[in-house]
């Protein structure tokens, strides 16, 4: 049966709260409408009571019925923990929002490597097996533009084709991070026989969780094992598309580029005489602007930099009066 194996692979790698309460919820809702075949067998073998099986029933139907009450109740709680830890998301996701962190979100089909990009990008070690589903959490890593910009980079769970729809219900969390990113990189194995498939089931998604302006690069993966014929097919089709190699590291640096062109710039240029006391809020402009010069001078550091209206209104007692 898909839709179990599904399941199970996604209990599997279930790792934070809310991904296994979101799987135990899916379990749930799967198993619910299929408890009905136990309880009629078990009724049939208990038989009915004295009267010869007439009109009477099994205490195994009864027993059905008592099960079925407590997975809904189950399930009702579990509903409100998962809205409570949304809230939680929500607010996390709100944090990076006010300090104008901007984000990235991995977005791509169940297995064409997502992870190891993950990894290539942020040099750090997530789950990486040759396995279908083998993300599930969104998880939401720290990284750095070789300009030296701060963003946060969301691995989100793989897509597959004719997902049961109460599944895409149940793992709607892990897609959120898409749709209220600032860019995606969507990763499509280039080895694959039907790369365009897979791209167009994807955007579908990207579609349905209401992301279709965010700005897209597909990143075309496995550029090592993938026919280069179809390498240079996907290339021309796709407007916004690099070939990489997450297992070799081919086209990295390409791809980091692309990443700090394509983020959002904050929008105020700004001039700023800091004393030297204000050292905190030199590292402020360093994490959450873009530094375009900076100078040391006896009064303190000269700043050049494009900042977000937040950050130039804390900056605005420091700016030289020009007369």
């Amino acid at each position: 049966d898909r839709t179990a194996l599904i399941l199970d692979i996604f209990a599997q790698h279930a790792k934070s709260r809310e991904g296994k309460a979101q799987v135990a919820l899916a379990q749930m809702q799967y198993m619910l409408p299929r408890l009905r075949g136990w309880g009629q067998s078990l009724s049939r073998q208990m038989g009915g009571g004295g009267s010869g099986g007439m009109a009477t029933r099994g205490p195994g139907e009864t027993k059905i019925e008592t099960d079925r009450r407590r997975i809904r109740e189950k399930m009702a709680k579990m509903r409100r923990e998962i809205a409570d830890m949304k809230t939680g998301r929500e607010i996390k996701r709100q944090e990076r929002k006010r300090h104008k962190v901007p984000s990235v979100a991995i977005a791509g089909y169940t297995n064409a490597g997502k992870s190891s990009l993950l990894n290539r990008l942020t040099g750090a070690g997530v789950l990486v097996e040759n396995a279908l589903f083998a993300t599930l959490d969104p998880t939401v890593r720290r990284a750095e533009t070789p300009s030296g910009r701060l963003y946060t980079l969301a691995d989100t769970v793989g897509f597959v084709r004719h997902l049961p729809h109460h599944l895409v219900e149940a793992f709607r969390s892990t897609m959120e991070e898409v749709g209220e990113s600032d860019l995606i990189l969507h990763v499509v194995d280039g080895s694959h026989p039907a790369p365009e498939e897979q791209l167009a089931a994807v955007r579908e998604v990207i579609r349905d969780v209401g992301a279709v302006d965010v700005p897209e690069i597909v990143v075309i993966n496995k550029a090592d094992a993938a026919d280069p014929l179809v390498l240079q097919r996907l290339l021309r089709i796709e407007r916004h598309a690099i070939a990489v190699s997450a297992r070799t590291g081919a086209g990295m640096d390409e791809l980091l580029a692309l990443i700090d062109a394509e983020l959002p710039r904050p929008q105020v240029e700004i001039e700023a005489l800091l004393p030297y006391t204000q050292g905190a809020l030199v590292s402020r402009v360093h994490a959450d602007g873009e530094v375009l010069s900076e100078e040391h001078t006896s009064e303190g550091t000269l700043l050049k930099a494009r900042v977000h209206e937040e950050l130039a209104a804390a900056l605005g007692p420091y700016v030289p009066v020009t007369h």
